[in-house]
């Protein structure tokens, strides 16, 4: 199933991917190289645990091979409703404090400030909305609600 992300979004991804099939790959290829040396393979935890680091990174890159060969990179080009991708101003309704977030696609989102992954519940409940709406989702507090105030993007 494709996804939708950012340029940059992608661009990440595609860094990462390139970064492991080149620099990963070798770091792998050379720690097993080296607990290779430490003698009998049978008893030699440094070997298991470097091809375990190993099988590790390839699946890894074949998740991001599938992930980015569905991948669906969004414009932003005049966009009149919130997708993956935009730029927000939103203003909570219970307090009255307006702030800008970005809308991300569930492989790029980020644990940081001002950042909304789609996939989550005030994700999906912002997504599609317009300017002038009011979303409301179920948060851990209770139900919160947000104006779109505007989309920057």
């Amino acid at each position: 199933m494709a996804q939708e992300f950012t340029r940059e979004g992608y661009e990440k991804l595609a860094q990462e991917l390139e970064f492991l099939k080149t620099e990963g790959r070798h770091k792998a290829a050379e720690d097993i190289k080296e607990a290779r040396s430490h003698g009998d393979l049978s008893e030699n935890a440094e070997y298991e645990e470097a091809m375990n680091d190993q099988g590790r990174l390839e699946a890894r890159i074949v998740e991001l091979e599938a992930i980015l060969k569905d991948a669906v990179i969004i414009s932003d080009a005049g966009a009149s409703t919130v997708h993956v991708g935009s730029v927000v101003t939103l203003k909570d309704v219970e307090y009255g404090d307006v702030e800008d977030y970005l809308i991300l696609g569930e492989n790029e989102f980020t644990n940081e400030e001002n950042y909304i992954s789609a996939e989550s519940p005030a994700g999906k409940a912002l997504i599609g909305s317009a300017p002038g709406d009011v979303v409301k989702y179920e948060a851990p507090c209770g139900i919160v609600m947000y104006e779109v105030i505007k989309i920057v993007k």
